[in-house]
């Protein structure tokens, strides 16, 4: 037999043996795998029986615990998500995640790295704290929480306690500064105190003319005030007021009339006290009668506050013919300058009417206001008594300032005076010579840079009189 045939015959005979071997070890290593395999099973199903014991506890306890207790973060060196609702100790690495919007927060991993807390000891929103979660329970967290409350509201009580030494400090109480006064001989009066004492001067028969004139002019500071003035209802000061306009002083008339005006000025309660108290008839009569030019014009100015936004007053006003005795005044020679305030107050009384005629408020007060112009028959008595050529003659004033206070007046007036306007020949030719005179300052406005100046707005006016005429 051959070398390599004896060769090929041991080599198969080796494989015999050593696939007899591999089957008898076998079935012990499948027997210690299935020992192996059985051991996991066991301890996964004790780590899962477990873990559900823990989340049985940890929902327990989550019920156990109330809705304000704090959650502190736990720091590692890994990146963790922080939840919301938790607090982030002082010192960490935070990152925010643009796309997700998840905040990450962890320590820092060496010495070298920067931290947000340089000195931890000065820190005092949190303070040391202690990073491991069982260390604390939630009464300790309770109690800390409440300390902090105490603590903040002791700071607040302090700092308002402080903030009044301050103003003690700084300032006095009233009864120290009357005392103080008292030492200098000086006492500090209130406006009530005040204008008691200005009407007892006026009042008393021992006070001489110019005394009572100088507390009339103090008297008229105060008053402007709208509760001064019904604290001179009240002291019984507005009757005394108007009694003064009997006075045969002409300067007692002045003043007293002019106290009355500042009182009167959109102040309803003295003005419904005053037309109960006769202040309305005699204005009147001082307006009628041969007075100074000066008791004119303070009378003038007191029965325009009184019949300002007071349909009752107008009412008694044009019952006492009183619109007659305005009229009386526009013609009479030496009260040029009362000309132009009557035409102010006759734009104002019917600017007013048309005004709340307009309004889209349909409230009780509207209502009720509108039904107290009704009655004052303000429109028929100015085209009777001829006050269409009265008013359209005072555009001869040379002053700019009186035309265009006359200008708005004709403009009021065109819807009850266009017939008249129509035919009048001097209002044509005085409109014309206006429409002349303006167009040349406007221009002259103009090339100095004002496109809408002062002159162009009076031409406008003229142009509007002058095309609603044709």
């Amino acid at each position: 037999m051959s070398p390599s045939i004896c060769f090929l015959s041991f080599v198969s005979k080796l494989s015999l043996v050593v696939l007899l071997l591999s089957v008898i070890s076998f079935p012990s290593c499948l027997s210690d795998r299935v020992t192996e395999f059985a051991l996991t099973k066991r301890e996964e199903s004790d780590l899962k029986e477990q873990n559900k014991e823990e989340v049985v506890m940890a929902e327990e306890e989550e019920e156990e615990l109330d809705p304000e207790d704090l959650e502190v973060f736990s720091p590692t060196h890994q990146w963790q998500t922080v939840r919301p609702g938790q607090a982030l100790p002082a010192g960490l690495h935070v990152q925010l995640n643009l796309q997700t919007g998840e905040r990450l927060a962890r320590l820092p991993n060496n010495e070298n790295e920067k931290s947000d807390e340089r000195d931890p000891s000065k820190n005092k929103r949190l303070g040391p704290i202690d990073l491991d979660p069982s260390s604390f329970t939630t009464q300790e967290l309770k109690k800390a929480l409440a300390k902090m409350k105490e603590s903040t509201k002791a700071d607040d009580m302090l700092e308002q306690k402080a903030h009044q030494e301050e103003v003690r400090r700084r300032f006095r109480p009233i009864e120290k500064l009357k005392e103080e006064f008292r030492e200098l001989n000086m006492q500090l009066e209130t406006d009530f105190e005040i204008m008691t004492k200005l009407i007892n001067r006026f009042n008393s028969t021992t006070s001489t003319l110019e005394e009572k004139i100088a507390a009339l002019y103090d008297l008229e500071y105060y008053v402007h005030q709208v509760d001064n003035a019904k604290d001179l209802l009240s002291l019984g000061g507005l009757q005394l007021l108007i009694n003064g306009l009997n006075s045969t002083e002409p300067l007692l008339k002045e003043y007293a009339s002019f106290v009355l005006g500042a009182a009167l000025s959109s102040n309803p309660r003295v003005q419904v006290a005053a037309v109960d108290g006769g202040a309305l008839q005699k204005l009147l009569v001082v307006l009628a009668t041969d007075q100074l030019l000066a008791v004119k014009k303070k009378a003038l100015f007191a029965l325009s506050s009184m019949l300002r936004n007071f349909p009752y007053a107008q009412q008694q006003f044009l019952r006492l013919g009183g619109l007659q005795i305005l009229r009386d005044l526009c013609t009479e020679s030496g009260m040029e300058t009362l000309h132009i305030r009557i035409v102010t107050l006759l734009y104002d009384l019917m600017t007013e009417k048309l005004l709340l005629t307009a309004s889209q408020d349909n409230d009780d007060h509207v209502q009720e206001r509108t039904q107290q112009y009704s009655q004052v028959n303000l429109d028929p008595a100015i085209v009777e008594q001829g006050w269409c050529t009265i008013i359209s003659d005072l555009l001869k004033q040379p002053a700019h300032d009186s035309r265009e206070k006359v200008l708005r007046t004709v403009q009021v007036l065109l819807a009850l005076c266009r017939d008249n306007y129509k035919g009048d020949q001097r209002l044509n030719h005085t409109l014309s010579l206006l429409r002349r005179e303006y167009e040349e300052l406007a221009a002259e406005e103009q090339k100095e840079g004002d496109e809408d100046g002062y002159f162009k707005e009076l031409l406008s006016s003229i142009n509007s009189i002058a095309q609603q005429l044709k």
